[in-house]
């Protein structure tokens, strides 16, 4: 018998509850919740970098619940509160159905035929009169690989620019560099298997319980059954992550450098650095690249004792101390971060310092030590990364500037390698800054909501108003449809088959479950009838099926570090995902790269293994590097004019720009509106009561906004969520990046607030 839809709301609310804390539903509780749902079909949430399994609902023609996957390694069951509701999403009143066309200011619905005909005559215009590189793609971590394969060759391939960008610039790309410049190849030694080793926890620049709540899940079930195991936190704010700390270090934003400096040198004078590790598997360099000596570098950490970094940090030197003796008593140690990390000027040096910990240490390449960048979003690894999908990149971990890569890239993409420029493109904010300058003249943006996500978001809104913009999204309105010349509806999740990448550089894949709603495509097919269009049939007629494009793209995999030959659809259907290297259909997947048991590392001849347990084999001498990086200010130090230091992040309920959460009403209703957060010790000297309507102010924006006096932030500090359009952060945060990934730096700006 059918739920009443208040008996429904009762049990869904409570089950979403269970979920947030990563949690099974209460027994009976499914059965009454589901029974309804005829057939279930596995495939990978669809929102964070985790990937977890669930298990679609389907009744008819409708998805009517989603569950975890019991059989997934990674989540074991267990969803959190968005991806339980995930299922409303696909039916969001705003859900973009019709392809739309600007006409005298106004969107006006007109055919499939019309619109990609439109598309293709300006782009090919544009090309014609200013050359390829006035057009633009600007793709997302959220669109599955076979979406941002096809848009790669379409771009990079056939029209002939590299301004090929996604919105893993803004998020993952200091991960990204931290992985080159250290261990050598990009993305995680070890896997989420690692956790039930570890003795201790580092979570950096992470918010773990709220932004990836069951690897938070994992981490507090394992301590619960080892009470033993040590959790450190190094973040400038409390969140809901410290209930299980047992020690927190709150650094002044941006100064966490010197924080991670300190515990190398107590680490190295006390004596627990692995000197036989570091002999046989590090090298180690100065800022500029030039190679020094161990005892140079623990001669550069002597500016960074534990009182010297407390002076530059706030961080008592006691507690610096204290947390890096825990670290260097434990027999296996897994540090994780994330945004708080890597969305900084020095983002990349903050990323090599944590590998630092693990180097000096030996804690890496055995169960339960690794340095483990969380990701943001479900395939910026597996998609963008991995696929290629930004400026500099072309398939399977591949550089544009590398004429070998471009010559193997264009032989399987059946074009000239001439097409495929040896220059890399313009990055996110470059991209973004010529479209204002109109020098970009045409840009396809795909899956993302940059008018909303961009820091110092209204400086690039010129550019959207003013260029030809074609939007390829599920959800209207949103902050960048506002300034799109065309809107292409573009199926979501289930509607469509297609691969994610998560994290831990496992491959799944996802079954269509769905018709698409109303007119709406998939956006590969999307980008392949624009290519035909644009005169491009030969390259790409040739794509009947989504496997053809993943047929494709594995074999451009073949022998790289991130080998998925062996990934096929035929073997993904029947699994749950694969963790690469799988250079063949029988192999298992690997666990750990870098030791035996990895392909690359097995396969080396014995005279370069003798001796070591580890081989980082994307560096000339298989040795990880240790840098000395200095710990430099953020771009915008606070001073008396503007003495806060603003930073921005997430909550539970929502993700990102917010047009899938707060498309359902449960997690709306939930938190309904941003807010700031200031300590009390602050707010009662500028005479601010919770609640009180304030103005928080940088140099390139006000926002009215609502107070929460709270001690989550330290006395200095202020937080806003960014999930909002009405409350939009981003009118605050500087565009300022790391010179080397280019990546933002939203985690700090000088801020003012006052009462309004």
């Amino acid at each position: 018998m059918p739920l009443k839809r208040r008996e429904f709301l009762k049990a869904s609310a409570a089950a979403a509850a269970a979920a947030s804390i990563g949690v099974n539903l209460i027994p009976g509780m499914e059965n009454k919740l589901f029974a309804d749902a005829i057939t279930w079909h596995k495939s990978v949430c669809r929102f964070c970098g985790t990937g977890c399994g669930v298990m679609i609902g389907k009744k008819g023609d409708k998805v009517v619940a989603i569950k975890g996957d019991l059989e997934n390694p990674i989540n074991k069951g267990h969803i959190c509160v968005k991806g339980f509701f995930l299922h409303k999403v696909i039916y969001a009143r705003t859900r973009l159905l019709y392809p739309m066309i600007r006409k005298n200011g106004k969107f006006v619905r007109v055919s499939w035929d019309e619109a990609l005909d439109y598309v293709a005559k300006r782009f090919n215009e544009i090309r014609e009169k200013y050359g390829p590189d006035a057009l633009a793609f600007y793709g997302s971590g959220q669109a599955e690989t076979e979406e941002t394969y096809m848009a790669n060759k379409l771009f990079k391939g056939c029209i002939g620019t590299n301004n090929m960008e996604g919105n893993p610039r803004l998020c993952m790309a200091s991960a990204v560099g931290g992985y080159l410049t250290s261990l050598g190849l990009d993305e995680p030694a070890g896997t989420y298997q690692d956790i039930e080793h570890a003795e201790l926890f580092l979570l950096i620049g992470s918010n773990t319980a709220e932004c990836h709540p069951i690897i938070f899940e994992r981490i507090v079930r394992h301590k619960t059954k080892n009470p033993n195991v040590k959790i450190i936190i190094i973040d400038p704010r409390k969140t809901p992550t410290d209930q299980v700390a047992d020690l927190h270090l709150f650094p002044k934003p941006g100064w966490d450098l010197a924080v991670l400096h300190a515990m190398a040198y107590v680490i190295i004078k006390e004596g627990y650095a692995d000197l036989d590790f570091i002999k046989k598997h590090v090298n180690f360099k100065n800022n500029e690249g030039k190679d020094i000596s161990f005892e140079e570098f623990q001669k550069f950490l002597e500016d960074y004792t534990p009182e010297k970094a407390e002076k530059i940090s706030g961080v008592p030197a006691s507690e610096i101390v204290k947390a890096a003796r825990m670290f260097g008593q434990a027999r296996t140690a897994m540090s994780m971060w994330t945004m708080g990390i890597n969305q900084r000027t020095r983002g990349v040096w903050a990323n090599n310092l944590i590998h630092n910990l693990h180097l000096l240490t030996g804690k890496i390449g055995v169960p339960g030590s690794d340095p483990f960048s969380l990701t943001g979003q479900p395939n910026a690894c597996g998609g963008v990364r991995e696929g290629g999908g930004l400026c500099h990149l072309l398939p399977g971990h591949r550089k544009v500037t590398n004429a070998k890569h471009r010559e193997e890239v264009a032989r399987v993409w059946g074009v000239p390698v001439s097409n495929i420029q040896p220059k890399p493109g313009k990055h996110t904010i470059a991209m973004f800054e010529a479209l204002n300058e109109g020098k970009i003249k045409g840009i396809y943006i795909m899956c993302t909501n940059p008018a909303q996500s961009l820091p110092h978001a209204q400086k690039f809104w010129k550019g959207l108003k003013e260029q030809f913009v074609v939007l390829a999204e599920s959800f209207y309105p949103t902050a960048t449809s506002e300034y799109a010349d065309v809107l292409l509806p573009a199926a979501f999740w289930a509607e469509k088959e297609g691969v994610y990448g998560c994290t831990e550089r496992r491959s799944q894949y996802m079954p269509q479950v769905l018709q698409p709603m109303g007119e709406a495509r998939w956006d590969a097919w999307i980008l392949r009838d624009l290519a035909i269009r644009m005169g491009f049939k030969k390259e790409f007629e040739k794509y009947k099926t989504a496997e053809d494009i993943w047929n494709e793209y594995i074999s451009l995999t073949k022998g790289r570090d991130m080998d998925l030959s062996g990934a096929t659809y035929r073997r993904l259907k029947k699994v749950r995902g694969l963790t690469w290297p799988v250079p063949s259909e029988d192999h298992p997947g690997t666990y750990k790269r870098y030791v035996k048991g990895d392909p690359f590392f097995d396969k080396l001849p014995e005279e370069k293994k003798k001796g070591r347990r580890m081989y980082f084999y994307g560096k000339p001498d298989g040795k990880a590097v240790v840098w000395a990086r200095p710990a430099k200010p953020p771009a915008e130090p606070t001073d008396k004019d503007y003495p806060f230091a603003l930073t921005t992040g997430r909550v539970l309920e929502h993700w990102h720009t917010g047009t899938m959460t707060r498309a359902v009403l449960e997690l709306e209703r939930a938190v309904p509106k941003a807010y700031v957060e200031i300590h009390p010790d602050d707010a009662k000297k500028l005479g601010i009561a919770n609640k009180d309507m304030v103005i928080v102010e940088t140099r390139r924006g006000k926002l009215k906004i609502e107070a929460r006096v709270i001690d989550r932030p330290e006395p200095g500090t202020l937080f806003i969520p960014w999930h909002w359009k009405e409350w939009l952060a981003n009118l605050l945060t500087i565009d300022a990046f790391d010179p080397g990934s280019k990546e933002p730096e939203y985690k700090v700006a000088a801020a003012r607030i006052y009462k309004a």
